[in-house]
């Protein structure tokens, strides 16, 4: 799956995110840095980090969207994640949805996502 980060605040989201993910023992080794780099002087537009991540279905499908609310729920900055399945399906989340919701909401948030990226899962409309 790729994952994107888009904060205009800060450029290093990605790697934020990145550092968030890999802090959980079943993703080490899943997640990794996937992108362009900084642009060369001179060049215009915007530089392009992104994640990847090798991810099964089940648990630990359900760890990453957990590290991923709970990394955008601590985000000061407005932030938009999306993430892209091999499919081409995007999902995408911004921390300001994220931050407003009760610890009930966001554990039915994380089931969500879950499914949504479980690819052994129903498909989702």
């Amino acid at each position: 799956m790729g994952i994107s980060v888009e904060d205009a605040a800060t450029d290093t989201g990605v790697h934020d995110l990145r550092r968030r993910l890999a802090g959980e023992p079943e993703l080490r080794g899943r997640i990794r840095t996937d992108g362009s780099g900084p642009l060369p002087a001179g060049a215009m537009g915007l530089a392009t980090d992104a994640l990847l991540a090798v991810l099964e279905p089940g648990g630990v499908v359900t760890t990453f969207a957990a590290g991923l609310v709970t990394w955008l729920a601590a985000r000061r900055t407005e932030c938009t994640v999306t993430v892209t399945r091999p499919d081409g399906t995007q999902i995408t989340l911004t921390a300001t949805r994220i931050r407003n919701l009760t610890a009930q909401q966001r554990a039915e948030f994380v089931r969500e996502i879950t499914a949504a990226l479980d690819e052994s899962g129903p498909e989702r409309e």
